[in-house]
């Protein structure tokens, strides 16, 4: 017998992977402006940290964090980090990096 619990229960796992593919997708955008700002090269990115939590408004929603790696010179490999609330971009962690 399908109890109203387990409905919920499938709903909220259906709920969290496709939030978690809409805040990828955000991240994704994130980085490629903070490429392009840096005028630097895009090579990938990837999600570092996933959580449900309680955002800097009060709201409930996600924390992600994603590393998203970038070549400045055609040699060096770098990564950056996004902090990201939902889709909303908190926080920026770039390293020192040659500048062509």
């Amino acid at each position: 017998m399908i109890t109203l619990w387990m409905i919920m229960a499938v709903a909220a796992v259906i709920a969290s992977f496709w939030m978690s593919r809409v805040v990828a997708d955000a991240a994704k955008v994130h980085a490629e402006r903070q490429a392009e700002s840096l005028n630097v090269q895009l090579l990938s990115v990837a999600m570092k940290r996933f959580r449900l939590g309680i955002n800097r408004t009060g709201k409930p929603g996600i924390q992600a964090e994603f590393v998203f790696e970038f070549c400045s010179d055609g040699d060096s490999v770098y990564q950056g980090l996004l902090y990201l609330e939902n889709e909303r971009l908190v926080k920026v962690d770039i390293p020192p990096h040659r500048i062509r």
